[in-house]
C-alpha cells in the first residue's frame, strides 16, 4: 500500500469532535499510514492516541501552536504554527503551552459569562464537559448554542451575531519568533499552518516567511481545504525560492468541519525529512 501522510488533525482535546482513540482509528479506517495529533496548543491527547493506535499506523505526536506576528501595519495578524515531534517535558515550551491553555479557559468563561448576561441559557459546566478534560475553545461553546437551539451549525455559531464578533473576547497568543524558537528548542520541527488561507481573514507578508526561515522554519502548509488553486502555487513557489519543505494535510476536526481525513496529503520523502529533523521524541509505529 502506498504511503498516505496526514499531519493536521485534532481531536476533543482541543476543538475535534473525536477523542484521540477514535481519531487514530478513524485514521486507519480512512486508509492513512501515517497521521498527526495536533491539537491547539495541548500535548493532552497523545497518551490516549498513544495507547488506542492501530498496528500499521504510524502516529506523530504534534500540536498546532497559536501565534501573533507584531509587525503588520495597522493591527497584528494571528497565525498558527504545527510543532511536530517536540519533547512535551521540555520546560520553556510546555510553560508556553500551559499558559495558553490557561487564558483559552478564562477567554472561554468570559464568553459565556456574556451570553448569560444577555438571557442565552447555556452554563460553564457544560461547555467545559464537552471539553472532556481538554483545552476548551469556541467550537464547545458553539455545542452549547446548538443544544440550546440558538443555532444549527458551529458555522452559524461563529457567525458575527455570535461567537464571531458580538461575543468575540481576544485570546493571547504567542510571539511566532518566540513560538518557533520554543519548539526547535524542545527538539521539534515547525511547519507553517494555512499560511495563505485569505478566507480566514488577512494573511501574513513573504518577508514574515523569509525571517522564519531564516530562524529554522521547516515547511509551508500547502494542500489544505482553504488555500485557493493560486495560494497553493504561489506557497510552492515561495517553499522553493526559500528552500522550505511543502506539506499537504486536510486540517480534520470532525463534523465541525465538512473535510475529511487524507483529503490532502504530505509526500513520503517530505515525511522522511521532517523525522529526520526532530530530535524531541520519536514517530510511533
Amino acid at each position: 500500500m502506498s504511503a498516505r501522510i496526514d499531519l493536521h488533525c485534532h481531536s476533543t482535546a482541543s476543538d475535534g469532535t473525536l477523542t484521540p482513540a477514535q481519531l487514530v482509528r478513524a485514521g486507519a479506517a480512512a486508509g492513512l499510514t501515517v497521521m498527526a495529533i495536533t491539537d491547539h496548543d495541548t500535548t493532552g491527547g497523545w497518551a490516549e492516541a498513544e495507547a488506542a493506535r492501530p498496528t500499521g499506523l504510524t502516529l506523530v505526536r504534534g500540536a498546532e501552536l497559536s501565534c501573533i506576528w507584531h509587525g503588520a501595519p495597522g493591527w497584528p495578524i494571528a497565525l498558527h504554527l504545527l510543532a511536530y515531534l517536540f519533547d512535551p517535558a521540555e520546560p520553556v515550551l510546555a510553560g508556553k503551552l500551559a499558559r495558553l491553555r490557561e487564558n483559552r479557559a478564562r477567554r472561554g468563561e468570559r464568553i459565556v459569562d456574556n451570553l448569560r448576561a444577555d438571557g442565552v441559557p447555556i452554563s460553564w459546566d457544560e461547555v467545559a464537559g464537552y471539553a472532556a478534560g481538554g483545552s476548551v475553545g469556541r467550537p464547545h461553546i458553539a455545542q452549547a448554542l446548538i443544544r440550546a437551539g440558538l443555532v444549527a451549525t458551529t458555522a452559524e455559531a461563529f457567525a458575527s451575531e455570535w461567537l464571531g464578533a458580538r461575543y468575540l473576547v481576544p485570546k493571547e497568543d504567542l510571539d511566532v519568533f518566540d513560538a518557533l524558537r520554543g519548539i526547535r528548542a524542545a527538539g521539534g520541527v515547525a511547519v507553517f499552518a494555512h499560511p495563505r488561507a485569505s478566507k480566514r481573514g488577512r494573511v501574513v507578508s513573504d518577508e514574515l516567511i523569509e525571517a522564519l526561515a531564516d530562524e529554522g522554519l521547516f515547511g509551508l502548509e500547502a494542500d489544505h481545504e482553504d488555500h485557493s488553486p493560486a495560494e497553493r502555487a504561489q506557497i510552492r513557489a515561495l517553499a522553493e525560492r526559500l528552500g522550505l519543505a511543502v506539506t499537504g494535510s486536510s486540517d480534520f476536526h470532525g463534523t465541525h468541519k465538512t473535510v475529511a481525513l487524507g483529503a490532502f496529503l504530505t509526500a513520503p520523502e517530505t515525511f522522511e525529512k521532517l523525522v529526520s529533523a526532530a530530535t524531541g521524541v520519536p514517530v510511533l509505529g
